[in-house]
């Protein structure tokens, strides 16, 4: 008998790779995945709890495919992910309707648990020990895939739940995500990126030291035209990675170094390595390194204690900075968190107006980079077509300077293609975040 299972990813690309790997490793033990929850026997839900909002939508999604057992064919309901590496005792007193709870990136426990209940045999096609990111079943466009290279994090910012919920950083062997990453050029990958919760400490509880740049060394030997990283923590950023990101056209010059702020007192208090000075010394570095260095950042407004001094800080080194990208965000007191308890808690109100003054500095500056692009020749991977914001004969695309999901588009002029196709691009005008352009 056939057993069929629904899956819910919810939160980031790492989860999202997490959720692939599920459905692949359930796929491979025997289980029919189905669209349709209504008619799944497991209904799965990888949570996310990074911040409350987060938790909020996890429980909503949890309650909802609960409803299915009454009128659908849910027969378990199970809850994967964050939220079930930290809430699990918390989550099966309040919420009866979950049946089982797996943590974060355990398949073989998520087999044998359902295997158990429904009395299916729970032997999975993987052996222990194997890779079973190699038989991800991807929901994301063909052309671009996300590869995750390690788990959890030691960085224990004072702000964030990660280490309590995906536990301590523990990084991929390498030989491990290079199969991962050739099966995917065989499939016609054109884009890896690589993510984990801090990248640039890659390797060092496996290799002794930090390994980032041998892992992109042999990727770049792989037919992948273009390899991009995302989240790098900027004090670990060397000379050794800069060296071969430099050596390699098909890794991108683009570093996604989320620096949180830009006063060192709330740098401090948030539990961040490095200081600002630091910080710009090594965003200087890069620049030395790759001239044409495309850099993104994130940055937290109305942390606790934090002034309109600390802000205006805040803003000066964005503007000294001159980050391409910014994605920003307010401070949210999350549990068991230091910072939740520390004196100087901000206003919403308070958070909101910094919020959309930093926004409108950091606009500012994107559009001036993103004005400086016209005029020139890029090769533009095309990610499908753009009829409804320009008409018929439009795509959008994105080149080495824009991250998918995150960052801005380029849309052009083009006859015939298809998502995957690379095109030359000649741009032609720009908006905020976003250009303009016409094939060659």
């Amino acid at each position: 008998m056939t057993v069929s299972a629904y899956l819910l990813s919810l939160g980031c690309a790492k989860n999202q790779v997490d959720g692939e790997a599920m459905a692949g490793a359930l796929a491979r033990a025997g289980y029919t995945l189905t669209e349709d929850p209504a008619q799944a026997r497991v209904i799965i839900v990888n949570t996310c709890g990074f911040i409350e909002a987060a938790k909020e939508e996890s429980i909503a999604a949890m309650l909802q495919a609960a409803q299915y057992k009454e009128t659908g064919s849910c027969r378990l309901l199970v809850c994967a992910g964050c939220m079930a590496g930290k809430y699990a005792r918390e989550l099966a007193e309040a919420m009866p309707e979950v049946d089982v709870f797996v943590a974060p990136g355990d398949f073989a426990d998520l087999l044998r648990q359902i295997g158990k209940r429904l009395a299916v045999p729970a032997v999975s096609a993987l052996p222990a020990g194997e890779n079973w990111y190699l038989h991800r079943r991807r929901a994301a466009p063909g052309h671009s895939a996300y590869i995750k290279i390690a788990e959890g994090c030691d960085n224990h910012c004072s702000y964030c739940l990660i280490p309590q919920l995906r536990g301590a950083y523990v990084s991929r062997p390498l030989e491990d995500i290079l199969a991962e990453a050739a099966l995917l050029a065989e499939q016609g990958v054109q884009e890896a990126v690589l993510v984990a919760q801090d990248t640039a400490g890659y390797g060092l509880d496996l290799y002794g030291r930090r390994s980032l740049y041998r892992l992109l060394e042999s990727l770049a030997a792989l037919p992948l035209p273009m390899i991009r990283v995302l989240y790098l923590y900027p004090t670990d950023i060397d000379e050794d990675l800069l060296r071969v990101m430099a050596a390699h056209e098909n890794i991108c010059d683009y570093f996604d170094i989320p620096v949180q702020h830009g006063d060192d007192r709330i740098l401090a208090a948030m539990n961040r390595r490095g200081n600002r000075r630091q910080i710009l010394d090594k965003i200087a570095l890069i620049r030395r390194y790759l001239p044409q260095a495309v850099l993104r950042t994130t940055a937290m407004v109305g942390f606790p204690g934090e002034t309109e001094e600390s802000f205006a800080n805040l803003l000066d080194f964005v503007e000294q900075a001159r980050f391409d990208w910014l994605g920003a965000f307010a401070y949210s007191a999350e549990e068991d968190t230091p910072a939740a308890a520390l004196p100087g808690q901000i206003a919403p109100a308070v958070k909101a107006q910094r919020l959309n003054r930093l926004m409108e500095a950091a606009a500012q500056i994107t559009a001036a980079k993103r004005q400086a692009w016209v005029g020139r020749q890029v090769r533009v991977l095309t990610d499908g077509p753009a009829e409804a914001e320009y008409g018929p004969g439009w795509y959008k695309g994105r080149s080495w300077a824009e991250a998918p999901e995150v960052d801005g588009v380029i849309y052009f002029r083009g006859e015939n293609l298809r998502p995957g196709d690379w095109a030359p691009v000649r741009i032609t005008g720009a908006e905020t975040f976003d250009l303009v352009g016409e094939t060659l």
